[in-house]
């Protein structure tokens, strides 16, 4: 057993530890420090990350690989964002205990996990280590109505989701003797015909992923779920449990179940196909800047699934850039959110944003960035992984399903164009209350780094594809 594959976990677990025992003791005036400490966490993990070596551990249950790794690194990257969003405004949000970081904490753990799962089962552990911290922290305001409502329908239909997956487990566990991927793999290649059991399970496994991702037709507790949880929980949740979620459904369905990729392609471009158009339909009526990040996320989640659809490493490869682009635009558009604070008290409106342009310029100039980049506006972030995903998918002969993302593309830049055209066209409202260092920091660095996204491009494809040749091994 080569436990060293798993040290970064490790580390990070006994972080996690260390920080909720700090927290306890301290009890008072901990939530500075105990928020500090995790993204100190999340830095030496990285560290290790990076430095670690390729090999398969734990009787075949954990593996480290050029994929795992790239999407751990994202994964850390979106928990230490979110801590800092949420260090400015914790007491307004009413989240200032020390346990908000150290869940933020274990949810990561979680996702980084799934991202090193070699077997079904440590799939399901680790998707529910994730899950139970991010059902906590969307109720974390409790005297928030709202939160608790977030919370409870997050946790029920989170619970159905994880429910449909632990079923499709079970039918493959029954069609192949096995959990490990390798021994699934092995199982389905020496048969010549699919039998119908097993591709229930597969379709199960699918669904149960899906609802993690938001996509269509499992997107119901999204808008509800974003407007009503904290920013900073939200601002996570659109982040590094979706990129996990992918880091699952990409090395599940590339690996183990590669040999039937006919009959799961066809379903993955359904599931793409109409998160993009329903994402961009239902976010044009929105007059909430929350609701309507989420049927953005619906829309993103239904590109990303593009690269998967064709099913190539070269799809995987979009799909990674892709998802490396969409946290960077998310992260700082919630930073930018987050800092939509009148005498105090959170707004959300969209015409709350009204005149920015010229009572913050420089919040303005930040969200039309992030939102031009949305819309895959070149030469920002967006439009990259926007054409790597189009450019897998025709490669791939979908030109179908690139034409719908071509047009639901032009359907989704309106109302992007809308909130640009909101700050810097129509009447000012108030200004916005003085916004804390770290939301000015985050949303600086983002938007330097959509802008300046062609710079990095070759490092980022470069390690994108050897993540994607990992899976195709």
């Amino acid at each position: 057993m080569n436990w060293t594959l798993a040290l970064p976990e490790i580390v990070l677990t006994v972080c996690g530890l260390a920080i909720l025992v700090y927290g306890v003791v301290q009890k008072e005036q901990s939530f500075f420090s105990c928020s500090m400490l995790t993204i100190g966490a999340f830095l030496v993990t990285g560290f290790l990350v990076l430095t670690s070596r390729d090999g398969v551990g734990y009787n075949h249950i954990f593996v480290n690989d050029d994929f795992s790794r790239f999407m751990k690194i994202l994964s850390l990257a979106g928990g230490g964002l979110a801590t800092m969003l949420t260090v400015g405004y914790a007491r307004e949000m009413k989240v200032e205990r020390f346990e908000f970081p150290v869940l933020l904490l274990f949810s990561t753990l979680g996702t980084m996990m799934m991202a090193s799962s070699e077997n079904l089962m440590t799939l399901f552990i680790g998707l529910e280590l994730s899950s139970l911290a991010i059902y906590i922290l969307c109720a974390f305001a409790r005297d928030e109505v709202a939160g608790a409502e977030a919370g409870l329908k997050y946790f029920v239909l989170g619970s159905l989701a994880s429910g449909l997956l632990l079923y499709g487990i079970a039918l493959v566990y029954g069609f192949a003797g096995t959990l490990e991927y390798g021994g699934i793999q092995t199982a389905m290649s020496t048969t010549s015909a699919v039998p119908m059991g097993l591709m229930f399970g597969i379709v199960f496994m699918l669904a149960g992923l899906a609802f993690k991702l938001s996509a269509v037709p499992f997107h119901m507790w999204t808008p509800d779920v974003y407007q009503g949880a904290p920013s900073s929980v939200t601002a996570f949740m659109a982040g590094a449990p979706k990129i996990a979620a992918f880091a699952l459904l990409l090395r599940v369905m590339a690996g183990p179940f590669g040999h039937v990729s006919p009959q799961w392609q066809i379903l993955v471009e359904g599931i793409s196909i109409v998160s993009m158009l329903f994402g961009s339909l239902a976010a044009i009526p929105q007059t909430d800047i929350k609701r309507l990040m989420a049927y953005s996320s619906i829309g993103h989640m239904g590109y990303a699934l593009m690269g998967l659809s064709a099913g190539t490493a070269e799809g995987m490869r979009g799909t990674l850039v892709y998802l490396t682009t969409y946290l960077l635009m998310n992260v700082g558009a919630f930073a930018v959110i987050i800092a939509m604070r009148r005498k105090g008290r959170g707004v959300t409106a969209i015409a709350d944003l009204s005149g920015l342009g010229r009572t913050d310029p420089g919040l303005a100039m930040a969200m039309a960035i992030f939102m031009f980049s949305m819309a895959g506006a070149p030469p920002l972030a967006g439009f990259f992984g926007k054409l790597m995903v189009f450019y897998a998918a025709v490669n791939a002969h979908l030109y179908a399903l690139a034409a719908i993302g071509v047009v639901s593309s032009v359907i989704g830049a309106f109302y992007y164009v809308r909130i640009v055209k909101v700050m810097f066209f129509d009447e000012a409202a108030p200004a916005f209350d003085r916004r804390p260092l770290s939301l000015s920091f985050v949303s600086l660095g983002m938007g330097v780094a959509t802008v300046g996204f062609l710079l990095v491009l070759g490092p980022v494809s470069t390690a994108a594809q050897a993540a994607a040749a990992a899976l195709f091994r």
